[in-house]
């Protein structure tokens, strides 16, 4: 079962030829650098530790976030919410305050 995208189609783990896998994996390597590069900039780059390049069995990029809290959940979507807003408004977007627990994660 897939949805439009691909998303939900299986990794790639056994190779097939004639399909772009590195193509597609090199896609989302760049863009899963580029989310990494701003969650160090909002210090929340440890909130993210499983986020990581992957391809489908299409040769399709996919970027996977891991597991993450709930709280750092909320925060990127606030976060998205906000950037929103601020292009719609053609302003310069804010980023919330951000209340990061200092405890290690397990």
């Amino acid at each position: 079962m897939n949805d439009r995208r691909g998303v939900v189609a299986k990794r790639a783990e056994d190779l097939l030829p004639g399909v772009p896998y590195v193509r597609g994996w090199n896609r989302a390597r760049r863009s899963a650098g580029t989310l990494a590069d701003q969650l160090v900039l909002l210090g929340l780059d440890s909130d993210f530790p499983g986020l990581m390049a992957d391809v489908n069995v299409f040769g399709d990029g996919l970027v996977q976030l891991g597991t993450v809290r709930p709280e750092a959940a909320e925060l990127l979507a606030q976060l998205i919410t906000t950037g929103l807003e601020a292009e719609l408004h053609g302003t310069r977007a804010e980023p919330p305050m951000t209340t990061r627990r200092e405890a290690p994660a397990a």
